[in-house]
């Protein structure tokens, strides 16, 4: 079985995060919550511990070492203050933390000292109920009553605000007040004593099942279980490249942390976009992750189809931006949706969720997934395929464009969603409704996807009105977009049609579809790999010579990792070997900067100028597409692709080496892959694919 990797945290770092499905906790190294900083338990978007400090006699407990020991679990060290007679401290704290939709604390004191220790150990816990945006943005939490209750041994915090949310603070040993609990306790020399703590989370007055319940052995609880499950269902890949190796292994964990489940679909997972400010589902980011690990769990891909189908758009809002066919931008579930995109749970304000649903529906497919778990999809397929002709077309002109319906939705809504994100190169802001470069080649891609769907269940005249339509939007793509001038293609256009000039990333995607017409590839794949796009460790998203070029922007000269992957899979798709390489190695090379873990983004500096990668300052990490990276350049490095019901693997790259793959699934069937810089062999073995353990 797959052990977990253990992170060692140095006290010197600001936080630890720990993440359980759509929960997670922002803690310092101590452990300690503090009141007024960016910390906290969150469970459903919402604050429920702002303040849980720990006192020992009254005074804080000095921080010697923190280790995450699984996503959602980490243990904390440190050692009370000196105890009179003593010249040095001798009772040291231990606390082991379980986070999920709740959250479970058991704190042990070990007395190293020559007498009996009289000690007393309070817990001092508060809560304000904020909404995550309030805390990410620091803005004023305000407008909220909050009731603070003794009842019994528990401390019971509660709000009406909203849809009314609460805690339940316990321990068996402990005295309950309004601040806090409190416990009191000798320790005999050598000896130690140890109390246990739940909270317990409630939403519109009834409790939440406690994720990790003090009765319960953790390695029997459901979090345990599904991160066991995880580890079991996943290929077992060996690669002699150590950066390669060590990255994919920590995608592994992170992927795994990552995912969310909705209770009532229990076998669907899908990932959250990433930690900690963004643990809930995002339509664009669950399906490029799909897209990329697909190969190596199809079980992840295909939650997330399931999960988006049933949150398909069925009617016209223009508050949410919710339209039939229409996949999701982002699902929230705090208990004052005031603060959400639309003033919705759900907003759909994403031009690009829809055509890449169908991109990841069409790729499942080739790849193998049995046709019993597709065709119950084809209906949302059929939607979606109608929303891309009738509401992403605006105007009719044959392209997909976004406009925002209301001042409460996003002005920008590819991935590229900063409002200052889509400008032409001399920086003036282009004015919608806008077609991006990239949409339209997922559009290119989604229509060849429901052609394959539609030939599969044998209607072989749908499938070729598809195909034309899609040669129809490639050759009408590169005649309004390409810019001979500049050998590029613009990154889109605006609402009168013209070229949106500005050098930027989004071709790669172009490339990633096959939208790219043949004879200016080599042309779109020289200028990604030029000093203007290509810093050494990545694809910049904006070239240097555009006005508003900035390095340290969140999207206008940044390093997305999953960005540079993609392209390197369309120039690989092209042909451009090196140039995909090229990419790939400085990827690697950022990870290993990193430390095996990719973040959302980092900064766009030369690597001439930076020899190791500059982070960018609020990057998410884990974050779920940039983890999916290393699987796709394996994928890349291996030249894996599907072929008439097989799988085929070329020779690896000099630096990727020796590969090794057992347990991939495939058309039903477990295969093992090998291959090494001079050939590459795939075998089908006889045992089907693990299942992975019961989440019930």
């Amino acid at each position: 079985m797959k052990q977990p990797s253990h992170d060692v945290i140095s006290v010197a770092q600001a936080t630890v995060t720990l993440v359980e499905g759509a929960s997670f906790c922002v803690s310092d190294v101590s452990g300690d919550i503090e009141t007024g900083r960016a910390q906290g338990l969150f469970v459903q978007d919402t604050r429920i511990l702002s303040t849980w400090l720990l006192l020992v006699d009254g005074r804080p407990v000095e921080p010697l070492a923190a280790k995450r020991l699984e996503p959602f679990e980490a243990e904390f060290v440190g050692r009370a203050g000196v105890r009179p007679g003593n010249v040095e401290p001798t009772v040291v704290v231990e606390r082991r933390r379980y986070v999920g939709a709740g959250m479970r604390e058991d704190i042990t004191l070990r007395n190293f000292g020559a007498e009996p220790a009289g000690i007393e150990v309070r817990l001092v816990v508060d809560c304000d109920f904020a909404d995550l945006f309030e805390v990410k943005e620091n803005r004023p939490i305000t407008g909220r009553l909050v009731d603070r209750r003794a009842v019994g041994g528990d401390l019971v915090i509660s709000t009406e605000h909203g849809d009314g949310r609460g805690i339940r603070v316990s321990a068996p040993d402990g005295v309950a007040g309004e601040q806090g609990l409190r416990f009191t306790t000798v320790v005999p020399p050598g000896g130690t004593w140890t109390t246990r703590v739940e909270v317990v989370a409630s939403v519109q007055g009834a409790e939440l099942a406690a994720p990790f319940p003090l009765h319960e052995e953790v390695e029997h609880t459901a979090p345990a279980r599904r991160m066991r499950g995880w580890r079991e269902s996943i290929p077992a890949i060996t690669v002699e490249d150590p950066a390669l190796a060590r990255a994919i292994a920590r995608s592994e964990e992170d992927l795994g942390a990552l995912r969310i489940v909705d209770p009532r679909h229990p076998d669907d997972d899908v990932v959250a976009a990433g930690a900690p400010w963004f643990m809930a589902l995002f339509g664009r980011d669950s399906l490029l992750t799909g897209w990329m690990t697909l190969p190596f769990s199809p079980d992840l891909a295909m939650g997330t189809l399931r999960t988006l189908a049933r949150m398909q758009g069925r009617r016209v809002d223009d508050l949410s931006e919710e339209e039939p066919g229409r996949i999701l931008h982002e699902v929230r579930r705090g208990a004052d949706l005031s603060h959400a995109l639309g003033g919705h749970s759900v907003y759909y304000g994403s031009i690009d969720s829809t055509p890449l649903f169908l991109m990841l529906l069409g790729r499942a497919l080739r790849w193998g997934v049995p046709w019993s778990e597709i065709e119950p999809l084809v209906p949302a397929a059929e939607a979606a395929a109608r929303w891309i002709v009738e509401h992403g077309d605006r105007d009719g002109d044959g392209f997909v464009e976004y406009q925002r319906r209301s001042d409460r939705g996003l002005v920008n809504q590819g991935w590229k969603d900063s409002e200052d994100s889509i400008a032409f190169a001399d920086g003036t802001a282009a004015r919608g409704p806008i077609a991006l470069a990239e949409v339209q080649g997922y559009s290119y891609a989604a229509m060849l996807a429901m052609a394959d769907l539609d030939e599969r269940r044998g209607r072989i005249d749908s499938a070729q009105r598809w195909r034309a339509r899609a040669d129809r939007l490639r050759a009408r793509f590169h005649e309004a977009f390409w810019m001979p001038e500049h050998g590029f293609y613009a990154l889109a256009l605006d609402g009168d049609k013209r070229q949106v000039d500005a050098i930027a990333s989004n071709a790669g995607h172009c490339l990633w579809t096959g939208i790219v017409a043949e004879e200016v590839a080599g042309q779109v794949a020289d200028r990604l790999l030029s000093p203007e796009m290509f810093s050494g460790f990545g694809v910049r998203t904006l070239g240097t010579t555009n006005a508003r070029f900035n390095p340290v922007s969140y999207h206008n000269g940044s390093i997305w990792p999953h960005d540079s992957a993609l392209t390197a899979a369309g120039l690989a798709r092209y042909g451009f070997a090196e140039h995909a390489q090229r990419v790939s190695d400085g990827l690697l090379d950022a990870a290993t900067a990193f430390d095996g873990r990719l973040p959302e983004l980092f900064c766009g500096f030369d690597r001439s100028e930076r020899q190791v990668p500059v982070p960018y300052p609020t990057s998410c990490s884990p974050q779920a597409w940039a983890a999916a990276v290393p699987f796709e350049l394996l994928r890349i490095a291996l030249a894996l692709e599907p072929s008439h019901g097989r799988l085929d693997v070329g020779a690896t790259p000099q630096r990727v080496g020796t590969v090794s793959i057992d347990k991939l699934p495939f058309d039903t069937r477990s295969h093992s892959v090998r291959a090494d810089r001079s050939s590459g062999t795939v075998t089908s073995e006889l045992t089907p694919p693990a299942q992975r353990e019961d989440d019930g």
